[in-house]
C-alpha cells in the first residue's frame, strides 16, 4: 500500500498494520522512530503592510473614509483566517513631483523631499509628529495612530505618483537608510510579504525619469498624464521591479497590491470621460463621480497581481468598509507559511479548517502542498496547492506528522 493512501493516519504503527512500509527504515531517513513531544508548528505569517495615501487637494474626504473603517479593517487581520498574523503598517505619500506649465509659460517643477517614498512620521495626540514611522500590530493604541496616519493633509502634489513612490520606498537607498536620517530602514522585515496598498482618486503619472517627462497644464479637461502616457515608465516594468524584491537573506519577498482607485462603481472598469460642472470641464473615470482621471495605469497594475481584480475597488464608493475587509482577506490568506519542527515534510498533513467547518486534508504524497527546506537564516517554509490552497474564511491550520509510537 503506497503511504499516501494511509496519509490520514497519524500513528506509524497503524500504517504497518494495514502493511504499509515504514519511511523509518529508509536509508538517510529522518522519520522519527516515536512520536516527538513537540509537533510541528506554524509560525506566525509576517505581513508588511505599505499605504500610499494620496495627499492632493480633493483627497479630504476619502482619507477620513478610509480612518472610519480602519476598525474593522484591523479586526479582521487580527482574526488571521486560521494562521497568527504578526502585521506592522506604515504609510507614504503618492507625492514625488508635480511638473506644471503655468499661465505665463513657465515650465515648473516642485518637488517634495520630506515624501518621495519616505515612512511618513505617526503623529501624536496634539497632532506633531514623533520619530515613530511604522505601527506594529501589538501596539496598544494601534488604531488611534493609523487613524492619524492615513489622514495626511490635502497638500501634495496634483500629479499623483503611487508607484514611483512605492519604488523609491522599497529600494535602496531609502530602504536601509536609517529613519533618524530620513529613510525607511527596519520597515521591511526578513521573511515577511509586502502588501501595498493605493488610495488615490486620479491617475498614475509615474516615472523613473528626472526631470519628469510629462507636464500637467491648467486645462482640468486634458488628463495630462492619459494623453502623454506613452511619456510616462510601462506598468509592467513596474511591476517586474516589485515582483523581484528580495529581503535581506537574498529570499525572494512576496508582493501583494490592492487599489482603491479612480475606476467604475458598477464594474471597476477604467474609462475616460468628462464632467460640466458650472462652466469647468473635470475628467472622470466613467461611473465614479469624484475621480479625476480615468485610472488606466492604476487598474492595469492591480489586475498583473491578481487577474480576477479582487483587489481592486473604486475610490468612489461611499463607505469603504467592505473594500478593507476584502483586502485584510488578501493579507491574512498566505499560500505559503514558515513552519518549525518538522523533521520529514513527507510525514506531515495539513488540516486546513474551511468557513462551513469542513476540513481538507492535505499531503504531500498527494500534491497538496510543496516543501521548502530552510536555509540559512530561512524557516522552512509549506506552499498550499490544489485543493488546499487556503481560501477567505478559513478558520484553523493545523500540521500533524505521522511517527512510528
Amino acid at each position: 500500500m503506497k503511504l499516501h493512501t494511509c496519509a490520514h493516519l497519524l500513528s506509524l504503527s497503524a500504517l504497518l498494520a494495514l502493511g504499509c512500509h515504514s519511511p523509518v527504515d529508509d536509508a538517510g531517513s529522518t522519520v522519527p522512530d516515536a512520536c516527538e513531544a513537540t509537533p510541528p508548528v506554524l509560525a506566525p505569517q509576517k505581513t508588511d503592510i505599505l499605504f500610499v495615501i494620496d495627499n492632493s487637494g480633493s483627497m479630504e474626504e476619502e482619507q477620513q473614509g478610509i480612518a472610519t473603517e480602519l476598525p474593522a479593517f484591523l479586526a479582521a487581520l487580527k482574526e488571521g483566517s486560521g494562521v497568527a498574523q504578526d502585521f506592522r503598517v506604515g504609510v507614504i505619500t503618492t507625492s514625488v513631483y508635480q511638473r506644471l506649465l503655468l499661465a505665463n509659460g513657465a515650465d515648473t517643477i516642485r518637488s517634495f523631499p520630506d515624501q518621495e517614498g519616505r515612512l511618513q512620521p505617526v503623529k501624536d495626540d496634539a497632532g506633531k509628529p514623533t520619530d515613530e514611522r511604522f505601527i506594529e500590530g501589538t501596539d496598544p493604541l494601534l488604531l488611534d495612530k493609523f487613524q492619524r496616519l492615513v489622514n495626511q493633509g490635502t497638500a501634495g502634489s496634483g500629479q499623483e505618483t503611487p508607484f514611483e513612490a512605492v519604488r523609491l520606498a522599497v529600494a535602496s537607498p531609502l530602504a536601509t537608510r536609517p529613519t533618524s536620517e530620513g529613510g525607511n530602514a527596519g520597515f521591511l522585515r526578513d521573511g515577511a510579504r509586502l502588501l501595498v496598498v493605493v488610495v488615490s482618486d486620479e491617475e498614475d503619472c509615474s516615472s523613473t525619469q528626472r526631470p519628469p517627462p510629462v507636464t500637467l497644464g491648467l486645462d482640468t479637461s486634458v488628463d495630462s498624464c492619459t494623453v502623454q502616457g506613452d511619456k510616462l515608465t510601462p506598468v509592467a516594468e513596474y511591476y517586474q521591479a516589485f515582483q523581484g524584491l528580495h529581503d535581506g537573506t537574498g529570499a525572494s519577498r512576496e508582493v501583494l497590491w490592492a487599489t482603491i482607485g479612480p475606476v467604475a462603481l458598477s464594474d471597476k472598469r477604467a474609462e475616460l470621460t468628462t464632467e460640466l460642472v458650472g462652466s469647468t470641464t473635470y475628467v472622470r473615470n466613467v461611473d465614479c463621480p469624484t475621480s479625476y482621471g480615468p485610472g488606466y495605469r492604476q487598474s492595469d497594475m492591480a489586475k498583473a497581481f491578481d487577474a480576477t481584480r479582487a483587489n481592486l475597488d473604486s475610490i468612489c464608493k461611499p463607505s469603504y468598509q467592505q473594500t478593507l475587509l476584502d483586502i485584510a482577506a488578501l493579507a491574512t490568506v498566505a499560500q505559503s507559511v514558515d513552519v518549525v519542527n518538522l523533521p520529514d515534510p513527507r510525514l506531515a498533513v495539513v488540516y486546513v479548517t474551511r468557513a462551513d467547518g469542513s476540513v481538507q486534508t492535505c499531503t504531500a504524497a498527494n500534491g497538496d502542498f510543496r516543501y521548502e527546506p530552510s536555509g540559512e537564516n530561512r524557516s522552512a517554509r509549506l506552499f498550499f496547492l490544489g485543493p488546499c490552497l487556503r481560501r477567505v474564511g478559513d478558520t484553523k491550520v493545523e500540521v500533524k506528522v505521522l511517527c512510528a509510537g
